[in-house]
């Protein structure tokens, strides 16, 4: 079990949950931590080297020899890899879309960020987001929650963040990786976010959150 306590956000890509999750966290005074950032920085470092995303062997060794240092700021994540962090506008860029299931999927890297993402309970509770924090990254936390969003919703919340990826192909290989895929924990609760905004999904968290016994700050 973790020190502090971890709410678990999975989802799809463009579900909402990175917006839901920093939000919950701001409300509940955690720390938010975005797991996907982890990933698409380490991404990011592995076009810098020049390296073939399809390659997992090369990949596995570079990211295992790299040094990384992780922390918090403003009450949120921060990557840093051989001393730089990525710049946030890059780890979006269509080059890292492209590339970012093809090395989420190594398993030297899964194993390396998992490690890392599970340090941050350590230190403080945390609101953590992403595709398999509830179901291998944290699978003992009770307070776990899966958003999701129809397809065409989430095409659209995609093409006004201006990302033109695919998503249907990100689903597919994310839920096929043989490595911690994406998947809806058994005692996860599933939240569509396709016709509440961003305060009506928090909401319903919280209150669910209330019902589970999770202590709240004043005001909630």
């Amino acid at each position: 079990m973790s020190a502090h306590r971890v709410i678990a956000i999975d989802g799809p890509a463009a579900s909402g949950k990175s917006t839901v999750a920093r939000t919950l966290a701001q409300k509940l005074n955690f720390v938010y931590v975005n797991s996907g950032a982890f990933y698409r920085a380490a991404t990011w470092y592995v076009m810098e080297k020049n390296r073939d995303a399809a390659d997992e062997s090369a990949v596995g060794v570079l990211i295992a020899e790299a040094t990384i240092r992780i922390g918090i700021r403003e009450a949120g994540s921060f990557f840093e890899i051989e001393g730089v962090v990525p710049p946030e506008a890059e780890l979006r860029t269509g080059f890292v879309n492209a590339n970012v299931s093809l090395v989420s999927k190594v398993p030297v890297v899964r194993e390396r960020l998992t490690e890392l993402l599970r340090s941050y309970a350590e230190e403080d509770d945390v609101v953590m987001e992403g595709r398999d924090i509830g179901s291998a990254v944290f699978p003992r936390t009770p307070y776990k929650f899966y958003i999701d969003a129809s397809p065409e919703v989430r095409a659209q919340r995609r093409a006004s963040q201006g990302q033109t990826d695919d998503l249907a192909a990100r689903d597919r290989a994310d839920s096929q990786r043989a490595t911690a895929p994406l998947t809806i924990a058994e005692d996860a609760q599933v939240i569509d976010s396709s016709r509440l905004t961003v305060d009506g999904v928090v909401g319903e968290i919280i209150g669910r959150l209330k019902i589970m016994h999770l202590s709240m700050p004043h005001g909630l």
